[in-house]
């Protein structure tokens, strides 16, 4: 139940997931009255490729809001502003608006994990344009020109159709309002769109013959601020959500950045530069919003106006946390994150923090964006056995999740290096549930870690931009900032995790060793 008071204006948060769509319905203090999810298809393909399809999103955030105002038990007229988050997944329409198919199953959602243009990411890479600088010095198969550049020289037959390419954010905007203007946070974050000029630099394009690509995609339509008003729903998205119409829906943002606007957005500035936002779930995203303009390798920013206008927003992370600890479940059917969890705690009460330390884990399996941006790098795991058992299989959890651990480490320290100051982690997303993982990262970081209490952060992201529409976006996050739950570094855990470290960073430089052997 609620615990604090509904009188007064609320607002929906929508974020649509890797494989979920999620709604959430809060009060103007930032108070999670209902949260309903609603799940996705998501089809993961040979070649390192995965797809989805967008109607079934909009379905599916669709029933998301109508059960979460039902939970809620308030009714439509209530709801006073409407607000998107989602993953940096490529939504393809053709010249009509309808869904560019991708294959005969219908599917016109290229996911966001989806590294199928990693030979179109090097070639970005090769350009040595300046705009790579803001990028980590390399471009991601995970970004939006590499994958329509893919489009254009592996499939010039839907090229030719191509009417529209959406972040999955704008594009449910552009459902909910029949508005094609786009947020400056997701251009700035996954289309290499710089400041001042608002554009992707044209001779970046040039250089890769996608000069055509901005038309085909319908950009140019106008660049709205996250939190802005996008415009006002329309007749038919009201009776598909189930929301009175004509109430303004902001621009949204990428998912991570709106888990980075409720976990930070509110803070004074000193904390502010002092802290970074962890986005941890399928993968894991770290942010920092300030005044300075640093780079460093595989950390993408500075963005300008991506979250707050007047900050810059820097952006390191893990493309495979959550995922890595369901790849290990897989081995033992049965076992869930709740039930593996809770056999680690015990074995750690029994043995203490040696627990599992036959096993090593480097966590990349799916590349490394911070620190090296490399997206072919791989996993090591070494120590492991053929013990699939409950008990077997949450060792090699708890040591694949002290493995991501270290690799936030290594982000914390790259980061630090660079320049802001980190001493605190706000952290949301999936991983945020369990004390144990929380402590785990307090613990392997040596910073206090602060929970967000009685919410889903991601979705407070969304409803802080649903509520902002004619006010003041920071001062919106301030008043809707969530409460906290406090971990702080345990001496004894950091002594065995200083020793894991150690054997981590050996582990990465036999990695970078046996590379270099096998290319001769």
């Amino acid at each position: 139940m609620p615990s604090r008071l509904t009188e007064g204006p609320l607002y929906c948060g929508v974020d649509a997931g890797t494989a979920s769509v999620r709604a959430g319905i809060f009060d103007a203090s930032g108070a999670m009255l209902s949260r309903a999810v609603c799940p996705v298809a998501v089809h993961d393909l040979p070649g390192r490729r995965a797809e989805a399809a967008s109607t079934e999103i909009w379905q599916a955030a669709a029933r998301a809001v109508r059960e979460a105002r039902a939970i809620a038990d308030v009714p439509a007229a209530a709801v006073a502003g409407l607000a998107f988050d989602a993953t940096c997944s490529l939504v393809l329409a053709d010249t009509t608006g309808a869904p560019l198919a991708l294959g005969p199953e219908g599917r016109d959602v290229i996911l966001w994990y989806d590294h199928r243009a990693t030979e179109e990411a090097a070639l970005c890479t090769a350009t040595a344009h300046p705009v790579l600088e803001t990028l980590g010095g390399a471009m991601s198969p995970e970004m939006q020109t590499p994958k329509l550049l893919w489009l254009k020289r592996r499939r010039p037959d839907l090229w030719a159709r191509l009417g529209g390419a959406w972040d999955l954010t704008d594009w449910l905007g552009h459902m909910a309002t029949g508005q094609g203007a786009r947020s400056r946070n997701t251009l700035a974050a996954k289309w290499a769109h710089v400041a001042p000029a608002d554009a992707i630099p044209p001779d970046f394009l040039a250089a890769l013959d996608l000069a055509d690509m901005p038309a085909r995609a319908g950009l140019g339509q106008g660049v709205i601020a996250p939190g802005a008003r996008l415009g006002a729903l329309r007749a038919s998205a009201a009776e598909a959500l189930d929301l009175a119409p004509g109430i303004p829906v902001a621009a949204g943002l990428v998912d991570a950045f709106a888990g980075a606007l409720a976990m930070l957005g509110g803070l004074d500035t000193r904390a502010r530069t002092r802290s970074a936002a962890l986005v941890a779930g399928t993968s894991s995203c770290i942010m920092v919003i300030g005044d300075a303009h640093w780079r460093a390798k595989g950390v993408w920013g500075p963005y300008a106006d991506a979250i707050l206008p007047g900050r810059v927003v820097h952006e390191g992370g893990q493309s495979a946390t959550g995922a890595l600890l369901d790849d290990v479940l897989a081995r033992c059917p049965g076992l869930d994150h709740v039930g593996a969890q809770a056999l680690a705690e015990a074995g750690l009460a029994a043995e203490g923090p040696g627990f599992g330390g036959e096993i090593d884990v480097l966590p990349d399996v799916n590349g490394n964006r911070t620190p090296f941006a490399d997206p072919d790098l791989g996993a090591i795991f070494c120590g492991i056995t053929l013990d699939r058992s409950p008990e077997g299989t949450a060792r090699l959890y708890w040591r694949a999740a002290v493995g991501s651990a270290l690799g936030l480490r290594q982000i914390v320290e790259h980061l630090r290096a660079a320049g802001p100051p980190i001493e605190a982690l706000y952290v949301t997303g999936g991983h945020a549930r369990s004390a144990l993982l929380m402590q785990l990262l307090a613990d392997a970081t040596g910073c206090d870690v602060r929970v967000a209490e009685g919410c889903d952060g991601v979705l407070l992201g969304a409803a802080i931009a649903a509520a902002a529409p004619g006010r003041d976006l920071a001062a919106t996050a301030q008043a809707m900032q969530p409460s906290w739950r406090r971990f702080t570094p345990r001496a004894a855990a950091a002594r065995r995790l200083a020793l894991d470290n150690t054997v981590f960073l050996r582990l990465q430089s036999e990695r970078a060793a046996i590379g270099a052997l096998k290319r001769g």
